[in-house]
């Protein structure tokens, strides 16, 4: 009598992953599409991610998800990487072939994607502030710009920072006809005029500061997202609601970026909008 087939392993690893949404969300994938598969968290040491994302293939596990502060590492483990991972210098996916292990940054689609499919605002075109120039800033910088807006402008706390991810960026901005700057978030030849999107990729929501720039830098109606969620998006969605905006919270790119790791694993495309719904069911604070 042949031994039952294990469903494939997948999970996401970081430090804290307590919190995650991912399981959720690649349980209800799994179900839609009729796909076999179990999805955990896995917390790593802080100096142990390594060891521990080995340890996870060599169990046989099919990939992975990254999230912080591993994004960086996984993308040096990997000897092969997509064009948007390699742009970013850091990977939240990993797939383990026989052929070895490949890496890609699943952010930024998503974050394209919940932005003009979810929110129904096309870039083409728009005025796009960004703010931050951290790991999730460059994450998603990339396809941000392959979305053709006229300007993106990348302001951080400190302006070196900024300056070396536009820099890092240029030419891929060039090639997609869009305007890219950056600078100091005080620096106000970058906020002389109004954006129709502002993207907070800071950790200002998790001080509670709502927002590190004047709501004057928001067209009337603008779109406002936090690429955090729950709780975490709370002070940045009040502080664009305040200035007549609409705010969004990151929940809707986490599972759009999902969709794009669970493609890159078992070859399916779920549908993403049900899953949202339900996801935002269980956490009422998230909008």
């Amino acid at each position: 009598m042949n031994a039952p087939v294990q469903p494939d392993r997948y999970a996401v690893l970081g430090n804290p992953v307590a919190h995650s949404r991912s399981p959720f969300i690649h349980a209800a994938f799994a179900e839609q599409t009729g796909q076999s598969l179990v999805y955990e968290r896995l917390l790593c040491p802080l100096d142990g991610f390594a060891a521990q994302v080995r340890a996870f293939a060599a169990s046989g596990a099919r990939g992975c998800n990254v999230t912080v502060p591993f994004k960086q590492e996984a993308f040096a483990l990997a000897p092969r990487h997509t064009p948007r991972a390699a742009l970013a210098g850091a990977a939240n996916t990993l797939r383990f072939d026989a052929e070895g292990w490949w890496a890609d940054n699943t952010d930024g689609v998503g974050l394209v994607r919940d932005i003009e499919a979810g929110a129904g605002l096309p870039l083409a075109g728009l005025r796009v502030l960004l703010l931050g120039a951290g790991g999730a800033a460059a994450g998603v910088l990339g396809p941000l710009l392959a979305a053709r807006p006229a300007v993106v402008v990348v302001a951080n706390r400190t302006a070196p920072k900024a300056l070396a991810l536009a820099a890092a960026h240029a030419e891929w901005a060039h090639r997609h006809g869009a305007t890219l700057s950056a600078g100091g978030l005080d620096d106000p030849s970058l906020m002389a005029a109004p954006f129709d999107c502002v993207l907070n990729a800071t950790a200002s929501s998790l001080q509670g500061a709502g927002a590190p720039v004047p709501a004057r830098t928001l067209s009337p109606g603008a779109l406002a997202v936090d690429l955090m969620y729950g709780p975490a998006a709370e002070s940045f969605m009040a502080w664009a609601a305040a200035a007549g905006a609409r705010p969004r919270d990151g929940l809707g790119m986490l599972v759009e970026q999902a969709a794009e790791a669970f493609h890159a694993w078992r070859g399916v495309r779920p549908d993403t909008a049900p899953v949202l719904q339900a996801l935002r069911a269980t956490m009422p604070a998230a909008r």
